[in-house]
């Protein structure tokens, strides 16, 4: 059996206002061609988790077609998205018939050229391989599942965590089906049942005892149940300003569209039932210094969430470092923020220089304006560093050339460009240990916990401008359909289905 393998996989952010061109690509993630994809074995990604199975089974042989990933980004312009769909479609076409064709995605990229370049890039690869051939793609649960996605395909599988830490083991299931269903083992019924739900991420936790924990716990139990292949749910925590913007579940059934349909319907329902407890409070920085000042001892975790670079942001806010300055901070902290201009001024100057530098809001000002002060540069770097997990668990990154500057007992680490948080690879990586502080910034939704879980002494939710806040009310959305909870509280929503079956009737 011949299986093509695939990748084309960000998470777009259609409220930040940056680039995001090829050299983005590049840069912030990878872009690996033909048999270079094989160099991600050992990584823990979805692909991966793909070769793993296919390479275990002896009679198949893995045509590699391209594997690219990058950090959450702005939309993608035109002409990068245009190379990177050349470069999959073309390596398809020359590699002749394929018995099957495994997709690593995310499921809510946006491109200046499509709303929906995953749906569009499926639907191409199904007019290459024709009907018959089965196309499976995986995603992240913060995926944007749409009816073009799922008209094109047959398989769908979403990650089961947040945070994501089964990456690999989502490769292996996608790949396992999709040999299943080359080889006529299977045949997957498929049906994604939509809600009229747009939530931020915070509170989406699969693990404790949370709404989506539950709804989780669910949809593996169901999994248990003959005749269900898969059962994903997708919590679209992603900031894409679309008509068809949606959470949803989605279940694939073995040969019985009917019993995909009512399950997906039910866990929908239980997913509209429990939506309130996805809404987040957030307090400005001075009040979660003033409550952070009644605990004993730290890291108190401040929580920029605004300014998360892995879901769009451009990691350049100085709001938290700013609001420490100004509260005249005698505590040691932790700070960081994306301005390659102050990066290359502290290269410049040298280690033990003191500079005085505008910082911040200028890779993308909608949000703020820099902010002026007096530090010393007390380290440099380079700004390379290794993924400990996740999404780019063991792949190598690079935050830029990087400083460390001291503005009193706060330490800023000051970084060329934007890299997913993980754990807390960026703090180390310069030296800085956020045991040893009272107050940390950390620029995103759930991975903090990975990275200070065992240490955090508490935590607060900032409420701050950017482009990825904790409330999508804070968003100026123009093109989602309306109604959609929070921001219209509908009473029951309609229950929209989308279905798919393979193989085809005859």
């Amino acid at each position: 059996m011949r299986i093509a393998v695939g990748q084309m996989s960000c998470e777009s952010n259609t409220f930040a206002t940056f680039r995001c061109d090829f050299e983005t690509v590049r840069t912030t993630g990878y872009v690996l061609e033909g048999k270079d994809i094989f160099s991600l074995r050992g990584t823990e990604g979805e692909v991966s988790g793909a070769l793993s199975i296919l390479e275990a089974d002896k009679d198949v042989e893995i045509v590699p077609l391209l594997a690219t990933r990058w950090n959450s980004s702005s939309v993608l312009e035109a002409d990068a998205h245009g190379k990177l769909r050349a470069l999959m479609l073309d390596a398809l076409r020359a590699a002749g018939p394929v018995d099957g064709v495994f997709l690593s995605c995310h499921g809510s990229m946006v491109a200046t050229d499509s709303d929906d370049p995953e749906g569009w890039l499926a639907e191409s690869v199904r007019e290459i391989v024709g009907p018959s051939v089965p196309v499976a793609m995986t995603l992240d649960l913060h995926g944007n599942v749409t009816d073009l996605m799922v008209l094109a395909l047959d398989l769908i599988v979403g990650y089961e965590h947040y945070p994501h830490d089964d990456t690999f083991t989502t490769g292996e299931r996608g790949a396992r089906l999709l040999l299943a269903a080359a080889r006529g083992a299977i045949r997957p019924a498929m049906c994604r049942v939509k809600l009229p739900m747009i939530l931020t991420a915070f509170h989406a936790s699969t693990f404790g005892d949370g709404a989506f924990a539950r709804l989780e716990r669910a949809a593996r139990s169901l999994e248990k149940r003959r005749g269900i292949l898969s059962v994903s749910n997708f919590y679209v925590g992603s900031y894409i300003d679309l008509p068809e913007m949606t959470c949803g579940s989605l279940v694939i059934a073995d040969g019985d569209a009917a019993l995909a349909r009512r399950e997906a319907d039910a866990l929908a329902r239980q997913f509209w039932g429990d939506r309130r407890e996805f809404l987040v409070d957030s307090i400005p920085v001075g009040e979660a210094l003033r409550r952070g000042r009644a605990i004993e001892g730290g890291p108190v975790l401040l929580l920029n969430t605004a300014d998360t670079t892995g879901g769009g942001a451009a990691g350049d806010s100085i709001d938290v470092a700013a609001g420490l300055i100004a509260a005249q901070a005698t505590e040691p902290s932790l700070a960081m923020v994306v301005d390659p201009e102050a990066a290359a001024a502290c290269h410049a100057a040298g280690e033990g220089a003191e500079v005085t530098l505008d910082v911040g809001h200028r890779v993308d000002p909608r949000w703020g304006k820099p902010l002026r002060f007096s530090g010393r540069v007390v380290r440099l770097s380079d700004g390379c560093f290794t993924y400990t997990g996740g999404i780019f668990g063991g792949i190598e990154a690079s935050m830029g050339p990087s400083a460390v500057l001291a503005v009193g007992p706060l330490r800023l680490l000051v970084m060329s460009r934007p890299t997913y948080d993980w754990a807390d690879e960026q703090y180390r990586s310069v030296g800085l240990d956020a045991s040893a502080v009272k107050w940390v910034e950390a620029k995103n939704m759930m991975n903090y916990r990975k990275a200070y879980g065992s240490i955090m002494r508490a935590t607060f939710v900032l409420d701050a401008p950017g482009p990825t806040p904790p409330d999508m009310r804070a968003l100026p959305f123009v093109r989602a359909r309306r109604p959609w909870f929070p921001l219209d509280d509908t009473a029951e929503p309609p229950f929209d289905a989308s279905e798919h079956s393979f193989p085809p009737a005859p």
